[in-house]
């Protein structure tokens, strides 16, 4: 089994966070070190390490972090002029915390990811 993450402490309420949403499939709360006016993380409530730890069993808590996603987004303010989500993998793919976690970001333009 996958060690517990900080992410895990945050979705029980055991350490304080700015919860913004949260079901029985899904918590979003605010980026303690935001890289937009709205930068929320949508995590699944059960512990998935990464991508590459997803089975079909996670199929409705994956849905429901983009459902999850388009409702934020509209109570932001910012569902009408757009707004980005990321889901990092692993090291090489930029990912801190081993707890599968999608970043909605928002309230201004955003520049393009990479350059090629």
């Amino acid at each position: 089994m996958a060690e517990e993450t900080i992410f895990s402490k945050i979705i029980r309420r055991e350490i304080p966070a700015d919860i913004v949403y949260q079901d029985e499939l899904v918590t979003a709360f605010r980026d303690i070190t935001p890289k937009a006016p709205s930068h929320i993380l949508i995590v699944p409530n059960i512990l998935i390490p990464t991508v590459n730890d997803v089975t079909a069993e996670h199929e409705a808590a994956l849905g429901r972090m983009f459902t999850a996603a388009a409702k934020i987004a509209e109570q932001e303010g910012i569902a009408e002029n757009g707004f980005r989500l990321i889901v990092n993998c692993n090291r090489h793919g930029g990912q801190e915390v081993y707890h599968l976690h999608m970043h909605l970001l928002g309230g201004r333009t955003l520049g393009p990811l990479v350059s090629y």
